[in-house]
């Protein structure tokens, strides 16, 4: 499975493991460069799926029946 394929727990739950590897301090300096760059990288695909997930949650309206209706936003095409 690839890194892009993986969902957010999978990807989060990696992060909080190198966190707590840099937290624990006693990693030589090149290889806490080197989780510290992948602990980036993996934040940073969190946040694209927070953010993916927070558009979706945004396109629900109440429509004039009160049920919840589905609308697009400007020119996203989602995926």
């Amino acid at each position: 499975m690839t890194e892009t394929e993986r969902s957010f727990e999978e990807l989060y739950r990696d992060l909080e493991g190198i966190v707590r590897q840099l937290e624990a301090g006693d990693l030589p300096l090149a290889e806490s460069m080197t989780l510290f760059e992948r602990a980036t990288s993996l934040a940073e695909k969190c946040n694209a799926l927070l953010d993916h997930a927070d558009l979706r949650v945004r396109q629900l309206t109440v429509g004039a029946d009160g049920a919840l209706e589905t609308t697009q936003l400007g020119n996203w095409q989602g995926g």
